[in-house]
């Protein structure tokens, strides 16, 4: 029998074999890390992998998404929203079994397994962020205990219940050799930078990311990404229609604030109908580099580290670096991270700071109105 009890607190303990499986906001896959960690110091990096979504699957996430939408109630499942997540119960399960396999690691040497699941909504000024995935089968099928829901006990709190990662990229960040303060700049669907000063975080979305881009052409094109950038490179940006969207008041906010993947959706539609593709690339791919949290900063930051899908986008790097010079700036790999596996990692450093009741929010990173710990512990 499975139960679903609070992540309880326990004494500091040595590191520990942790499994993270994160699904993004760009809804094309799963990413799986191993890591070793005691939830403070990450003492090794173990073997990642990447499960891609099927085509069809990929529809069935954007439908589960799209009919969330009105959703009041963070536990109702109705209609494909049920199906979504059964699927992606199975999706994260055949993930787990296949990496375990392929890496000879045996279940029971895992202590834990980190399940962020899919975001289909999130709305923290409504008290309301919902994660699909059923952390109890996943861990009665893999027999591992598994760490889910990770934002829920944040937003209930009264913050943002996002970005979750600060803590983690603190941890990464005190290992380098770097100019500081630091900000790492995650570039997935939305966009969110941790800005790190000594032991000092402030975090926060700071706009669209890859989402408006892999969305615009998708519908267009039919492709999934602008891959190495290309078609951006080949366009010009419409700064009017970039200095319009910036008008828009969640750009002037301070940090702590969040976004949905989808707030900035129904400008892409209206502004770029009757741009090219290549231009209509370009112009999104600015607006995921416009730096607006700058000036909201407390000091500029001498080292940039960009992580995610956008640290593969070399038009998306090149205009990064002409807006934040003389910053440097550097992509996640130049500074000895995993790019592609950066979330799926730090979702199983926070299963385990969750395990030990450790906080994962704090409320310079969310607006959490104290450090808070959280997730739901589901025992195989």
């Amino acid at each position: 029998m499975v139960a679903d009890v609070p992540a309880q607190s326990s004494p500091q303990s040595p590191p520990v074999l942790a499994i993270g499986l994160m699904s993004g906001t760009s809804q094309d896959g799963i990413d799986v890390a191993l890591i070793e960690t005691d939830g403070e110091a990450v003492t090794r990096f173990g073997q990642t992998a990447y499960r891609p979504y099927s085509k069809d699957e990929r529809a069935l996430l954007r439908s589960a998404a799209a009919a969330a939408t009105n959703l009041t109630d963070r536990t109702a499942r109705p209609g494909v929203i049920a199906e979504a997540e059964q699927r992606l119960n199975a999706a994260h399960a055949e993930a787990v079994e296949t990496f375990l396999a392929a890496n000879g690691v045996a279940a029971d040497a895992v202590t834990v397994i980190g399940f962020h699941g899919q975001t289909v909504l999130h709305r923290p000024e409504r008290g309301l962020t919902i994660q699909i995935g059923d952390g109890s089968l996943l861990a009665a099928r893999l027999g591992v205990p598994v760490v889910y829901d990770f934002r829920a006990a944040d937003v209930a709190a009264g913050g943002q219940g996002a970005p979750l990662a600060p803590v983690f990229h603190r941890a990464l960040v005190r290992r380098l050799d770097v100019a500081r303060p630091v900000a790492v700049l995650n570039i997935g669907g939305v966009a969110n930078v941790t800005f790190i000063d000594g032991e000092d975080l402030i975090a926060c979305d700071t706009g669209p990311g890859n989402a408006l881009l892999d969305d615009f052409l998708r519908l267009r094109t039919g492709k999934l990404l602008d891959t190495d950038g290309r078609a951006a490179a080949a366009g010009v940006v419409d700064e009017t229609a970039v200095a319009r969207v910036l008008a828009h008041p969640f750009f002037g906010k301070p940090p702590p604030k969040s976004l949905d993947r989808n707030d900035f959706r129904g400008w892409v539609g209206a502004a770029l109908d009757d741009r090219s593709v290549e231009d209509g690339a370009a112009t999104l791919t600015a607006l995921a580099a416009v730096a607006r949290i700058l000036p909201l900063l407390p000091r500029a930051p001498k080292t940039w580290i960009v992580a995610g899908g956008g640290a593969r986008n070399p038009t998306l790097m090149r205009m990064l670096r002409e807006r934040l010079a003389p910053a440097r700036v550097e992509t996640g790999h130049e500074a000895g991270w995993s790019i592609d596996s950066l979330e799926a990692q730090a979702v199983a450093y926070l299963a385990v700071r969750s395990i030990r009741g450790l906080p994962l929010t704090l409320p310079a990173t969310t607006g959490a109105p104290r450090p808070l710990t959280g997730g739901v512990l589901a025992r195989p």
